[in-house]
C-alpha cells in the first residue's frame, strides 16, 4: 500500500459510518452526489461504451447505466456494501495509482472526486491513460479553485483543490485531449458544505467521541425519507446556482477528455 493509499484508508472520516448499511446509504441521497452523477451520466448518453472503469467509486458510483463496468476502491468494506446494494458491474479492490489491469482494456473511464485524495495524482492519471484505448473517453470531476480549500476539504482528507488550467495541463501530460468543460456545482454548494462540516465538528467536540451510526432502526425509518426529500428539494437551488454563476466561481468542474497522444487547445465550455 502506498503512502497516500494508507493515508486515505486510515484517516477516512466516513469509514465509521460503514457500521450500519442503512445509514451509509444516506450518502446516496446527498444533493451534491446526485448532481455529480447526473452530470457524468449525461456525458454517456451518446456514447456506446464497451468496457467502463470507475476509479474510487466507494459505495456511491456515479456511472450506473451499464453492466459492462468495473468499480474500484481501496476499501473492501465499501465495495462489499456496493455489491449488495448495486447489482450491476464488478468490484475490484485497487489503488488508483497502481491499477491491476492490462493496458488498453477500457473504452471509457470515470474518475469523480478522486484525484484530490491521492498524493501522486499525476501517476493516477498516467495509470488511467495506460489502461485506456486510444480515442477512449475519460470523464473526470474535481474540486475547483485553490482559494476554496477549507474545513470541508480537510474533513474528507483532500490533499488539494485545482485550477482549471492546471488540471488541463495534467490531463494533456498524461495523454488526454480535453474536449469540453462543464460546470457541475457552484459557490452555494461550497458554502453549504463548509457550514455542514463546521456543525458536525462542533457536535463531535461536544460529545468528545467519534460519530457512530444510530442503532435505532425505527428512527432511521423516519430520518431516511426526510433526508431524501430535503436533499431533493435543495438540489434545485444548487443546480441553478451552478448554472448562473460564472465558471470562475464553480466549486466542482467536469472535463470530458479523449485518450490521445495529440494535444489541442480547442476546448468547448459548457
Amino acid at each position: 500500500m502506498t503512502k497516500s493509499s494508507q493515508h486515505a484508508s486510515e484517516n477516512n472520516r466516513f469509514q465509521v459510518f460503514f457500521q450500519e448499511e442503512k445509514y451509509v446509504l444516506l450518502k446516496n441521497y446527498l444533493y451534491n452526489y446526485i448532481l455529480r452523477k447526473m452530470a457524468v451520466e449525461k456525458n454517456f448518453q451518446r456514447e456506446r461504451p464497451e468496457w467502463v472503469l470507475e476509479v474510487g467509486s466507494g459505495i456511491s458510483p456515479v456511472m450506473t447505466l451499464t453492466d459492462r463496468i468495473i468499480y474500484t476502491d481501496l476499501s473492501l468494506k465499501a465495495l462489499q456494501i456496493l455489491k449488495r446494494t448495486h447489482a450491476r458491474g464488478s468490484c475490484v479492490v485497487a489503488d488508483g495509482m497502481r491499477l491491476p489491469f492490462k493496458s488498453g482494456v477500457f473504452s471509457h473511464t470515470v474518475c469523480s472526486e478522486v484525484l484530490e485524495h491521492l498524493e501522486d495524482d499525476s501517476e493516477a492519471l498516467k495509470e488511467l491513460s495506460r489502461v485506456m484505448r486510444l480515442a477512449g473517453r475519460l470523464i473526470i470531476t474535481f474540486p475547483h479553485r485553490k482559494i476554496y480549500f477549507a474545513n470541508d476539504d480537510r474533513f474528507v482528507n483532500h490533499f488539494r483543490r485545482y485550477e482549471l488550467l492546471e488540471m488541463e495541463d495534467r490531463l494533456k501530460e498524461a495523454g488526454f485531449r480535453p474536449v469540453y468543460v462543464q460546470k457541475v456545482l457552484g459557490p452555494l454548494e461550497k458554502v453549504t458544505m463548509c457550514f455542514v462540516v463546521f456543525s458536525i465538528s462542533m457536535i463531535q467536540k461536544l460529545r468528545s467521541k467519534k460519530v457512530k451510526a444510530p442503532k435505532n432502526f425505527k428512527l432511521m425509518n423516519v430520518i431516511v425519507p426526510f433526508f431524501k426529500w430535503a436533499n431533493r428539494f435543495y438540489m434545485g437551488p444548487v443546480w441553478l446556482d451552478a448554472k448562473i454563476m460564472p465558471r470562475a466561481l464553480s466549486s466542482v468542474l467536469l472535463i470530458h477528455c479523449i485518450r490521445s497522444d495529440k494535444i489541442t487547445k480547442n476546448i468547448d465550455i459548457v
